[in-house]
This record gives C-alpha cells, structure tokens and sequence, in this order.
C-alpha cells in the first residue's frame, strides 16, 4: 500500500491508549486483544519515524477526583476505587516496549475522541500534516470516534492499521474496521501500510 509519492512529512501516526490499566490483565480498563498489538504498534511507531512522519501519543490521563471523566464512569473515582488512568500513576504509563521519543508529542485527552476538547487539530494543522495513521486500543470506543473526527475534519487519507488496533473481541473489532471503511477509511494491515508485503 505504500505510495512511492507519500508525503511523510505531511502524515501523522496517532498511537492511542496504550497505557496500562487498558493493556495489563487486571487493569482497570482491561481490554483482552490490547497486549496482542502491542509489537505491531512499536514496529509501526519505529517505520513512522524512519521515514520522517509525526507520532502523537495520545493518552487518557485523569484527575483522581474523577472530576474531569465522562459521566458514566464517575463511579469508578469514588474513595477507594480503582481511579483507572489517574494521572502520575503507573496505570497511566505507557506499556513497557513503548517509549516517547524527542521529537515525538505526547496528547492528554479526557474523552473517547482524541480531537474532543484538545488542541489535536490545531496541533496537526501547525505542523502541515494532511493525513492520519492509527494504531492502539480500543476499536469502538477512541479509535472510532477519533477516526470519524479525522474525516469530519477533512484529514485525508484516514487509515487505521488492522493489525495494530484491538477491541475486547475480535468481532467487535471486525465489525467496527467494516464501518470505518464504509466512510472511506483505510483498513491496511502494517506489512501492506509500510510495504513489507510487496
């Protein structure tokens, strides 16, 4: 899949909630297929950089009142509950293997969109970039929604790496892909984005 003419200067790889209390079993936020990916997003964050594109690691990172979280889930910061994501705790750390970089931007959201209530747009626009890439968890929920604000936005061309982005299960994961493609997302797997498959 990859383009001789791709501009990587002008692209954007988005690596979304690969944090712990979503990756590690027992977590808080545990999301089974989440570890399965985790290989296959460092390769894709290592191909990124080589060829020149913007990685932006977009993280959930709450206050521990739980005053920043969506309403339903409010429960979960109540005294002596799990706090899933707070920040400055280690279940708000990126899983081991994955490593901001100098060069790379590190993205807070609150909120299942990464474009929700940021400064994503406006950051991608300063730095000229055209296209987005994504890769991380989960499927329905973030990656959905901040692939549908990436074509609401006008990004284009939207891909999101099949074999680098996980849900609970592989039908839902499935299930999703097939709508993020019928609004003209691109679903590669990482050998044909990177094109290791030629």
């Amino acid at each position: 899949m990859t383009d001789m003419n791709v501009d990587w200067k002008k692209t954007a790889l988005l690596v979304i909630d690969m944090q712990n209390d979503f990756i590690l079993p027992g977590g808080p936020m545990y999301i089974p297929m989440g570890a399965s990916v985790v290989p296959a997003i460092k390769e894709a964050v290592d191909f990124a950089r080589e060829k020149g594109a913007f990685v932006v690691w977009v993280v959930r990172e709450h206050d521990k009142y739980g005053r920043d979280v969506e309403l339903f889930r409010r429960h979960l910061y109540g005294e002596g509950k799990e706090k899933p994501t707070t920040k400055g705790t280690k279940g708000a750390d990126l899983v081991e293997g994955l490593v901001i970089q100098e060069g790379d931007y590190k993205l807070v959201k609150t909120r299942f969109s990464a474009f929700f209530a940021t400064n994503l747009h406006t950051l991608l626009q300063g730095a000229g970039i055209t296209s987005v890439v994504v890769v991380g968890v989960q499927t329905p929920n973030c990656i959905r929604q901040t692939v549908f604000d990436a074509v609401a936005h006008d990004y284009y061309p939207v891909i999101v790496l099949s074999d680098a982005t996980a849900a609970k299960t592989p039908e839902v994961h499935t299930a999703n892909l097939i709508d993020m493609c019928n609004v003209g997302v691109q679903t590669p797997t990482l050998c044909a984005w990177s094109g290791k498959d030629v």
